[in-house]
């Protein structure tokens, strides 16, 4: 049994290693150049033997051309292998990171593509990790271990290496070429250092857009982004590959001059070793061992011994990655579209769950949403608020029964088109590292006007900070808006979705983030720009919602209450209940009870957007 499931697991790793390959068939050129130029390498080795053959016999025989033909060809010998390892390691180094930019884009473009549930379900740090680290692991499979048992391959077999034997008066020839060799590697260091660190900041580059990308999925979705962040993650990938070739041509061109140049002392040593002066204390012994010590098999073997777990490790990485690149996309059958819907909504037994083991989160939901109607959610936390929103724009597909848009399913509608109908607000807002007006004219919107932006800052009373702002409208946010306070970056999202100037709203407790009188002013902006759309609006402050067309109560999944707010106060039901809970104290002031509330800041519960309720 045992034996059996050996070879599912050596069939399963070929498999895997020949589909990684197939992202090397692309690059064939530039890979048979490389193995030409290890292919020159390795075969220097067996020119070298024979030189030395070739010193061996003309010692004790002397003569001028021989102290000058061996030298030369000695060089050549080094020369020659030089550029065929240049060859090899560039080329090489060419389809790894072709390979690596390939991988990269392609796992970034399907990432922008796969549903809410692979979000929910896949830590983003360890999705982020196979964009940035998983990636480079596979390259040692692709290309590494076949340069090795390429070029190390081809050594063992001629039988060379690069060990040498010197008496001491011959050893202070190296005293002379010690300067020149200390240059080369001096240089080549602080330029290592300074290419390390351009390439330790265009990965974070990487990083930095692929971790908005992902955290920002519902915005970057909603607005219609997936082409902009595209075009941001292949300038920082194409940036972080420039630097990693200034690398490689650094550390290609260095090895071999080093060679080069040991390769004059080398000269220069037999030389003067043919010189008879020098032939007199040195037995042809001695000499041969002097040439031919270098011929160990140490490191050669051992690095062939170490390809086995270069591509395991490759393998291993590559399982991760053709998971992700495996992963289903968002499914999106629809083809209709239309330049603008009404608004009108209508749920006919909704049901939802987030899997099949699991429980309903929505139970048998049937209402309906006039055009340009304001319906606000209240309830409990975990009571199926957030959810039932997040199925307009599509990001959770419902179990059971029908959702309709203007009269048509929305599965009719393609996904593009039925989110550009619909405007974001959420309480934990996403902003990304860009200027305060590229935050709100973000996706789709990016060519709007700079006076339609600042017209939909001043609705939502975000110029009064803006102006304050040393760049004005060029600023820059920090991280995720982290250079503003909440109120400021809950100002921006709204006027995002005034600028977006949707047929549908979806405000999911909009206001959280702002003082008594900052809300006031944004309620009255919001009230503005609700007039003529549909807006869902989930709220736990219930003062904010009492202007509002029409109140559901959600409990558990279900919608127990119905109607305005006064009667539902008159019913005194489960909405009178919430409600007395909040302005029980006797002055009238509000008092927000945690029970009926949100956690709070720094807690997942069930309302947060990376769960919805």
């Amino acid at each position: 049994m045992s034996e059996i499931i050996v070879e599912q697991a050596d069939v399963s790793g070929w498999a895997v290693y020949k589909r990684l390959l197939g992202y090397v068939r692309p690059y064939l050129r530039p890979f048979l150049i490389s193995i030409f130029g290890f292919i020159i390498y390795a075969s220097t080795q067996a020119a070298f033997v024979r030189l030395m053959e070739q010193i061996v016999d003309v010692i004790g025989k002397g003569g001028e051309i021989s102290r000058i033909m061996i030298p030369l060809a000695l060089v050549s010998i080094f020369l020659v292998r030089g550029i065929g390892s240049f060859l090899g390691n560039y080329y090489i180094a060419l389809v790894a990171r072709s390979v690596v930019f390939k991988l990269r884009t392609e796992m970034f473009n399907h990432l922008m593509k796969l549903p809410s549930l692979y979000f929910d379900s896949n830590n983003s740090g360890h999705t982020i990790s196979k964009v940035t680290y998983n990636v480079e692991q596979v390259t040692g499979a692709a290309t590494d271990a076949l340069k090795v048992i390429v070029r190390e391959g081809f050594t063992v077999l001629i039988l060379l290496g690069y060990l040498f034997y010197l008496n001491w008066r011959l050893s202070l020839v190296f005293l002379l070429v010690g300067p020149f060799i200390g240059l080369v590697v001096g240089y080549a260091s602080k330029r290592f250092r300074r290419l390390s660190r351009r390439i330790q900041h265009s990965m974070g580059d990487v990083t930095h857009v692929a971790s908005e990308a992902i955290n920002g999925y519902r915005v970057v979705r909603t607005f219609g982004g997936e082409e902009y962040e595209k075009k941001r993650f292949y300038d920082a990938a194409d940036q972080n590959m420039a630097q990693s070739m200034k690398m490689v041509v650094t550390s290609a061109i260095s090895a071999p001059l080093i060679q080069l140049i040991v390769a004059f002392a080398m000269g220069l040593l037999v030389w003067l070793a043919l010189h008879p002066d020098i032939l007199a204390d040195i037995t042809p012994g001695q000499f041969i061992a002097f040439l031919t010590a270098a011929g160990m098999l140490a490191k050669p073997t051992r690095q062939l011994t170490e390809v086995n777990a270069t591509i395991q490790k490759g393998i291993a990485a590559s399982l991760s990655i053709f998971e992700l690149l495996d992963a289903k996309p968002e499914h999106d059958p629809g083809s209709h579209e239309v330049e603008r819907v009404r608004g009108e909504l209508e749920f006919r037994g909704v049901s939802f769950s987030y899997g099949e083991s699991s429980e309903p989160v929505l139970h048998d939901l049937s209402f309906k949403v006039a055009a340009g109607e304001t319906v606000a959610l209240v309830g409990k936390s975990g009571s199926g608020k957030t959810t039932l929103v997040s199925l307009l724009p599509r990001f959770y597909a419902h179990t059971s029964g029908e959702i309709l848009l203007d009269g048509h399913p929305l599965a009719d509608y393609s996904l593009s088109n039925l989110r550009r109908h619909i405007a974001l607000v959420t309480q934990h807002v996403t902003l990304f590292n860009d200027t305060l007006a590229a935050n709100m004219a973000y996706g789709e919107m990016a060519d709007v006007p700079e006076e339609k932006i600042v017209a939909a800052a001043t609705a939502a009373h975000a110029m009064e900070f803006i102006d304050n702002m040393p760049e004005g409208l060029q600023t820059l946010v920090g991280e995720n808006g982290v250079l503003l306070s909440g109120g400021q970056r809950q100002r921006l999202a709204i006027a995002r979705a005034i600028l977006k100037d949707a047929p549908i709203l979806i405000l999911d407790e909009a206001t959280s983030a702002l003082d008594t009188e900052s809300e006031r002013h944004i309620q009255s902006a919001l009230e503005a720009v609700m007039e003529g759309r549909t807006t869902l609006v989930i709220a736990h402050r219930l003062s904010t919602i009492e202007a509002a067309d029409r109140i559901m109560v959600l409990d558990q999944g279900r919608i127990v209450e119905s109607g305005r707010h006064e009667e539902l106060l008159q019913r005194d039901g489960h909405y009178a209940q919430l409600h007395r809970m909040q302005f029980r104290d006797a002055d009238g002031d509000e008092v927000e009870v945690a029970a009926d509330l949100d956690p709070g800041p720094g807690v997942a519960g069930p309302d947060s957007p990376t769960k919805p309720d």
